[in-house]
């Protein structure tokens, strides 16, 4: 076999091996020394093979830890829709949006924070109605289902006039999304979202926080809240999810230009 093309080769058997579960998620591969006595294959094609492997997002290299199997290729992906629940976990009223269901409770994988910020994002600003500079309540949350890694960062910033009706939600509450609730209740229902989607390359600190490779894409996903009482925007989130974890699922509709070209149906002699 080609020199140029050995590597691919082990990287073709190595997934193989992964998706047949011999290594489960969260466990460590063997060394690149090992790989190498295994395939009677130098070290540093072992090491283009895992880099091929890292970047599909099936491995994870990880200084000092190794190179760890993910859990994103290796389950099914969270569809992600246009629904949003009430979720029901805890007593505390609150929601769960698309990706998370009504009846779970994601735990957090760094300790949560709110604290007033400028706002120094353009586009964030612009979304949130402010101008750029302006202190805005930042809440800061990295989670995801039990038992399982980081699934998404959220960030938050709440426009101030939600802040003076509704100050509490700056503390952490028991029931997910309860803080949109406080604002509902605090004279802002109903609550109206719209989201924006890109995929992009994650930052250092982002890939460190999702514990993913940083040559893995991520789907940004940047959601407006309008107030239901003046129609102006009240708070913004920022969602980062490792591009391997989730997708988005959405259902087509026909716009009036594409509706059928004929009368009725007798003329197409269905």
């Amino acid at each position: 076999m080609a020199v140029h093309s050995r590597y691919l080769d082990l990287a073709a058997q190595i997934r193989t091996r992964i998706e047949a579960g011999e290594w489960k998620p969260g466990a460590k591969l063997p060394r690149l020394d090992d790989f190498a006595a295994q395939y009677g294959a130098n070290r540093d094609t072992i090491g283009r093979a895992i880099g091929v492997l890292e970047s599909e997002g099936f491995v994870w290299a990880v200084q000092g830890r190794g190179i760890i199997v993910r859990h994103g290729m290796m389950r099914l992906r969270r569809p992600r829709g246009n629904l949003v629940k009430r979720n029901v976990a805890t007593d505390a009223p609150g929601y769960s949006f698309p990706s998370a269901s009504g009846q779970e409770v994601w735990r957090h994988h760094v300790p949560p924070t709110t604290s007033p910020d400028p706002l120094t994002d353009p586009r964030i600003a612009k979304l949130l109605g402010v101008p750029v500079g302006t202190e805005v309540m930042r809440r800061f949350r990295v989670t995801g289902p039990e038992s399982e890694p980081p699934f998404q960062i959220a960030i938050s910033w709440i426009h101030p006039r939600g802040v003076a009706d509704a100050p509490e939600v700056v503390t952490q509450a028991a029931g997910p999304g309860d803080w949109l609730y406080r604002l509902e209740r605090a004279g802002h229902w109903p609550i109206t979202w719209m989201e924006f989607h890109r995929a992009r390359m994650p930052t250092k600190g982002e890939a460190a926080l999702l514990e993913i490779p940083i040559s893995l894409p991520v789907l940004e996903i940047v959601r407006q809240g309008v107030s239901g009482r003046d129609d102006q925007p009240i708070e913004v989130t920022e969602y980062i999810v490792a591009s391997d974890r989730v997708e988005t699922v959405h259902v087509l509709h026909r716009d009036e230009s594409a509706q059928a070209p004929w009368p009725d149906d007798t003329e197409t002699g269905v």
